[in-house]
């Protein structure tokens, strides 16, 4: 059983705090000398913390969620809290700047409660959670923003709270109107906050609730209105997504917490546990145990992206690296 870790400790290391500028802020920015070892220094290990990379040199992969993700120069690699990583990188050829803000900053200093579900790259099953090669106009900015983030957590002083709040805000929204503009995504103004509500419930939920009914009921409106929301803001049906995360739950106990097919059928309310597996074959294409056979023997599945919003499952095998 591989030895699993939430939040690397060196990675968290956040110096700002109450003493300083009067409010608890979970933030950190920092160059990739300063935390060299702490990617592979767990075999996996997830976080609960938003976490961006900006690569100039990178080498090696990520798998995440059992995804590999093969990292390259100019790239920026923006995870979203709750998912597995096992890094196969030589850290100390690797040239990035680094983000980390945990998910409830989010909610607490923003005053908008489905910002982060607004933002396409976040908690994202469709798309790919980076941009490859970021422009060079957007990565410079972004460079820019973060040095300006450090200076205020090195320095603070009574207003820095405020400063980086309104940095950190304005650089999440460039990076989203870039990612949206790479992967052909819509980006027009919500005319409600049902898609974006669906998307937090699911969060909450999937483990207990897998019918969109459902979710609809406790939003209050019809399966209709919901499943337009969703095709209007995010390009797929309620139903889809809905299967999606569902899918990402199951993988996630199925490889990481030894749970066995009835466990897991009991655990998220399947009828029985043949049920469950006809769901994941129909899903993925693979059986429940060719799944954990295939991470075992270090097969995953390739994330790539071709004509806009297309995005293809290869699968990789890591000795033919």
């Amino acid at each position: 059983m591989k030895k699993k870790n939430l939040n690397p400790e060196r990675l968290v290391n956040v110096p700002f705090n109450k003493t300083q500028c009067g409010v608890d802020f979970y933030i950190n920015t920092g160059h990739s000398s300063e935390i060299c070892g702490v990617l592979t220094e767990n075999p996996t290990f997830k976080t609960d913390f938003f976490e961006f990379f900006f690569f100039r040199k990178a080498n090696g992969f990520l798998v995440l969620n059992n995804k590999r993700i093969a990292l390259h120069d100019d790239m920026a690699l923006l995870l979203s809290p709750h998912q597995q990583q096992e890094w196969h990188v030589e850290e100390e050829a690797l040239d990035y700047t680094f983000l980390i803000f945990r998910e409830d900053f989010m909610h607490t200093f923003i005053a908008d409660k489905f910002f982060a579900y607004r933002l396409l790259y976040c908690y994202q099953t469709d798309t790919p959670p980076y941009l490859s090669p970021v422009s060079q106009p957007l990565f410079r900015e972004c460079m820019q923003l973060l040095e300006k983030i450090k200076q205020e957590l090195q320095h603070p002083t009574a207003d820095s709270y405020n400063l980086i709040v309104a940095v950190l805000y304005y650089l999440l929204l460039v990076i989203n109107r870039e990612y949206a503009a790479t992967y052909h995504l819509p980006m027009d103004v919500p005319k409600n906050n049902y898609a974006y509500q669906f998307k937090e419930l699911l969060e909450k939920h999937i483990r207990d609730v897998q019918r969109v009914q459902e979710y609809a009921d406790m939003l209050h409106i019809s399966r209709i209105t919901l499943n337009h929301a969703v095709m209007a803001q995010f390009g797929v049906s309620a139903n889809h997504l809905l299967k999606q995360r569902l899918v990402e739950a199951l993988k996630n106990d199925l490889l990481f917490c030894n749970r066995t097919i009835s466990q897991l059928a009991d655990d998220f309310h399947f009828s029985d546990p043949s049920h469950l597996m006809r769901f994941f074959k129909q899903q993925t294409g693979k059986t429940c145990l060719q799944c954990q056979s295939d991470y075992q023997n270090g097969i995953y599945y390739f994330l790539c992206t071709s004509r806009g919003t297309e995005t293809n499952l290869v699968i990789f095998h890591f000795s033919s690296i």
